[in-house]
């Protein structure tokens, strides 16, 4: 059963592209952002009523770490995330935010001085090489010639602000369960991201907006979110997080066939290599890791 609900989170994770790029041209990147972690909040909080039996008052020493966490994790990597699918389609960028457990592992041993294998060093030079024709669209030159646009930048911002989020996301742990700290940073991220919501006035559209922007944004604050984090968790505490976070590499497989099933986006071959490189960099990354240990 653990692993039905695995698969299940990867294939919420893997729509939430499909859902932010239906949004693209009719909801503006703050709002969505923030109507999803609105209901993502409201929902967290009965969630980790249910699961955890109440919600722990975080200390007062770790209320800067929660707020990193709301910056990164939710208000700079959901800018970065809806901002970047206006642009470029759901499949690919998936394939470029698979580079989160590379991007997690270089800043690790950059800044907490974790030793990187041979092994790693190999699997981050394939993630690499991979990522080149991902973000390129198959034309690694283009990256060297500076003609990618806005869209990549902004994925590779989601990846930057995730890599941040997890490791900062470390030592809150100690002090909180997992689904307690996704609540606080998803409030606090809430909070920062009406800031612009409201500024460019896109929030007071929402009665205005069509059917499938509000089942769009229903779907990933509820299941790309809540729901996606509670099972996620859950899985971790029965089986570990080595044996979950294997898991993960499913998300942009099933994001590239609901592109193709719901949004008609084809993939060019080229990119599709690209993504297979970056996924088996990042699992001899993983595995060196867990290996080491």
């Amino acid at each position: 059963m653990t692993y039905i609900t695995l698969i299940m989170t990867m294939l919420f994770w893997g729509g939430t592209f499909i859902a932010g790029r239906s949004l693209a041209g009719s909801v503006q990147p703050a709002s969505a952002a923030f109507i999803r972690f609105a209901i993502a909040s409201v929902t967290l909080l009965l969630l980790a009523r249910l699961i955890d039996g109440k919600i722990s008052i975080p200390p007062r020493k770790i209320w800067l770490q929660l707020v990193i966490l709301g910056l990164t994790g939710v208000f700079s990597y959901n800018m970065f995330f809806f901002t970047g699918l206006q642009y470029i389609e759901a499949g690919r960028a998936s394939l470029i935010i698979a580079l989160n457990p590379l991007a997690i592992t270089l800043l690790g041993s950059l800044f907490f001085r974790e030793q990187l294998t041979i092994r790693q060093f190999i699997g981050i030079l394939t993630s690499l090489a991979g990522a080149l024709l991902v973000i390129s669209n198959g034309h690694p030159g283009q990256i060297f010639s500076g003609s990618f646009g806005l869209g990549e930048l902004a994925i590779l911002g989601c990846v930057g602000s995730w890599a941040i989020y997890s490791l900062v996301g470390r030592s809150v742990l100690v002090y909180l369960s997992p689904l307690a700290s996704v609540f606080y940073s998803s409030c606090i991220g809430t909070l920062l991201l009406f800031i612009p919501a409201f500024i460019q006035g896109g929030i007071f559209s929402a009665p205005f907006y069509r059917g499938v922007d509000w089942l769009s944004l229903f779907f990933l604050g509820v299941f790309g979110t809540a729901a996606g984090f509670s099972l996620y968790y859950a899985a971790i505490k029965k089986i570990g997080p080595t044996r979950s976070g294997v898991f993960i590499n499913l998300v942009p497989l099933f994001a590239i066939i609901l592109s193709w099933l719901l949004l008609g986006e084809s993939i060019k071959i080229q990119v599709l290599s690209g993504g297979v490189l970056v996924l088996v960099g990042v699992s001899m990354t993983n595995f060196s890791m867990k290996k080491g240990k």
